[in-house]
């Protein structure tokens, strides 16, 4: 590891591995405070897609950075064969459910109320500072959606991320079940595939299945493409009319039509805090 790492920082246990890399707890005795700390190395990174993205990972973060609901990046190291990054320790504990959203989901159906106010609001109020600096996260997924000790939700993975305001995006990315169609035919995209994204974690957590369902990759993005959203009685009994007008407006296949971050949180669902009104008692 780099020396001035290790100079700055007391690296402790493994808490993460990934593809290219592992997180460890590390301590800091200057502040007193545990970080998380993401290594990565470079020669696992096979093509210029995946540099790239390493390359950007860090500079984005700290583009982002200053919203509580994102992980916020404190130093980056690099040497000739790792580049470091010490963020937020984000650990949360299985007393709330787990570390992260995933855990959490995996395990029951959320009441609206509790999607509204531990998730989607400050899920989509760090979507919405994202976009307003012009970064797409392009990976909202629940794996990506972290939880502190104090049960504040962290959004983090910033490695498929991209700056889109000189224009549209282009690329395969994402995660089978949460990506939004206009990604899945190749077309140029713009950022609101994040609120495509968001929308199926909703539905997943007020239901307990996904939206667009396949037993392949290859068929959930079949699914996507036609993005016919439906809301079983047998399941979608007991959820409000105002629940199930906003997820119609964020996953809508028309991208001319589909909410912009700013429209989800200014929806009377998120306004009310998930309180299970009527429609017509909204108007």
């Amino acid at each position: 590891m780099s020396e001035s790492l290790k100079r700055d920082y007391q690296i402790g246990e493994e808490i993460g591995r990934g593809r290219f890399g592992t997180v460890y707890r590390c301590f800091s005795p200057v502040s007193g405070e545990y970080f998380a700390c993401k290594s990565i190395e470079k020669k696992l990174l096979s093509d210029s897609i995946d540099k790239e993205c390493l390359e950007k990972e860090a500079k984005i973060m700290q583009l982002v950075s200053g919203n509580s609901n994102i992980v916020q990046i404190l130093n980056v190291y690099e040497d000739d064969d790792y580049l470091h990054m010490v963020m937020e320790l984000c650990d949360g504990n299985s007393d709330n459910g787990g570390a992260d959203l995933y855990e959490r989901i995996t395990k029951r159906i959320f009441s609206e109320s509790e999607a509204c106010v531990s998730v989607m609001n400050p899920l989509m109020e760090a979507i919405a500072h994202c976009h307003r600096r012009g970064v797409a996260h392009r990976d909202i997924k629940p794996d990506n959606i972290l939880f502190d000790r104090r049960n504040r939700l962290k959004l983090a993975d910033f490695g498929s991320a991209d700056c889109f305001h000189e224009g549209f995006m282009r690329g395969i990315v994402g995660t089978p079940y949460y990506v939004a169609p206009e990604v899945i035919s190749g077309r140029d995209y713009t950022e609101k595939i994040d609120i495509w994204s968001a929308g199926v974690i909703l539905y997943i957590m007020l239901s307990g299945i996904p939206p667009f369902y396949g037993d392949s990759a290859a068929e959930i993005f079949e699914a996507v493409l036609r993005g016919n959203l439906r809301f079983p009685t047998r399941i979608f009994h007991s959820v409000s009319s105002s629940a199930k007008d906003l997820l119609r407006r964020m996953l809508c296949k028309d991208v001319s039509k589909r909410f912009t971050a700013e429209q989800v949180l200014r929806h009377p669902w998120i306004t009310s805090g998930g309180e299970t009104r009527s429609m017509t008692d909204l108007t």
